[in-house]
């Protein structure tokens, strides 16, 4: 019966994927999306519009997400080991 719930979850997400990848090649089929790879690559601009060019990112802004992503597994982690790293901290 877990197996089935595990199949069905699995399904599910794999639809979802498909949704996204579908949607994904209709915007890349867009004339919008069309003028803005043309124009990056080329390095051009439409009248009235400045070109910007920014710095590489700093070491910050490189593992900003990286932290994000340990604050979200600590999140995930269970009551009970919540309050050991609670109570014992170095540990």
């Amino acid at each position: 019966m877990e197996k089935l719930g595990e199949e069905k979850r699995t399904l599910q997400l794999l639809s979802v994927e498909v949704e996204t990848l579908e949607l994904e090649n209709d915007y890349y089929r867009t004339e919008e999306f069309q003028e803005l790879s043309a124009r990056k690559l080329a390095n051009k601009k439409l009248p009235g519009e400045n070109l910007v060019y920014l710095p590489a990112n700093s070491e910050y802004a490189k593992n900003k997400h990286a932290q994000v992503a340990v604050e979200k597994v600590e999140k995930e982690l269970p009551n009970f080991n919540k309050w050991l790293k609670f109570l014992f901290p170095n540990t």
